[in-house]
């Protein structure tokens, strides 16, 4: 019977009935994985760029204005830019919380000097200022992390200065300070007084400084004391040491707070 059953494949031969086509099994293609969403880097503010802001977008958090050519007009100059100290202990700060905010704060005003030169009196006696701006909420949830600070010239209480050209090295100049140098339409304690850059017209000019023990603030008698030493500093620079004018201008409280720890001497200016 085995033998039959090999016999019986031997004959498979003579079966008119043609073998059966050969079938293949389909492979299977392997499908490439889905690449992983990429996230759209947060946009940084360029590191020397010029803007034509106003006053108001000048003092705001956040700015969205776009830059425009420093060789035309402008009232703002990007002198630095850099990221933000927002991860305490392995958390992430809020980019508007006060720790945030107090540090850019403080790394703007401290870099201003190295920018427009001059000596810290210098600058003092000036109408440079620097001003900042970090992400919106919207792009800090996006990623954002950057800060940014501008060099601007005050015009008046609430106005900036058409510039054009560079601010870089300006106080390191007599031209530069003579252009943007802290003058007043009339004496501090006038009514009619407004600080205006001495580029404008104007009849008394900020000359000296006085500066005060750092620390807490020291009283308005503190300040009234140590504010008459300007009287032998205008002395100094009077036509006629005998007959001359002066006034001071000491901070109170609030600019104690805001970083003002110093007397600013006046005098008319005859130019």
């Amino acid at each position: 019977m085995l033998a039959v059953a090999g016999s019986v494949a031997g004959c498979s031969g003579d079966d008119d009935t043609p073998d059966p086509a050969p079938t293949s099994t389909p492979t299977a293609t392997a499908t490439p994985p889905t690449p992983p969403p990429r996230a759209t880097p947060a946009r940084v503010p360029a590191a020397a760029a010029c803007y034509r802001l106003t006053y108001r977008q000048a003092v705001s958090p956040t700015n969205g204005a776009p830059a425009v050519s420093c060789r035309q007009p402008h009232t703002s100059q990007t002198y630095a830019v850099g990221r933000v100290d927002n991860v305490v202990g392995g958390h992430l700060l809020a980019i508007d919380s006060t720790r945030v905010q107090e540090g850019v704060a403080t790394t703007c005003p401290d870099a201003l000097g190295e920018v427009v030169g001059g000596t810290l009196e210098d600058q003092r006696l000036s109408m440079l200022r620097s001003v900042w701006f970090t992400p919106s909420l919207d792009q800090a949830a996006k990623g954002a992390a950057w800060y940014r600070c501008d060099v601007v010239a005050l015009a008046g209480a609430e106005d900036l200065v058409d510039v054009r050209g560079s601010l870089a090295g300006v106080l390191a100049t007599t031209e530069g300070r003579d252009r943007y140098g802290m003058c007043g339409t009339a004496s501090p304690g006038a009514r009619s007084f407004e600080r205006v850059p001495c580029s404008a017209a104007h009849t008394w000019r900020a000359f000296s400084v006085i500066d005060l023990d750092p620390g807490r603030y020291p009283g308005a008698q503190a300040v009234d004391e140590a504010g008459s030493g300007c009287e032998d500093a205008a002395a100094g620079v009077a036509a006629d040491p005998l007959d001359y004018e002066w006034a001071y201008e000491g901070p109170d409280a609030d600019q104690w707070a805001a970083g003002q720890t110093f007397i600013r001497c006046w005098a008319p200016d005859p130019a």
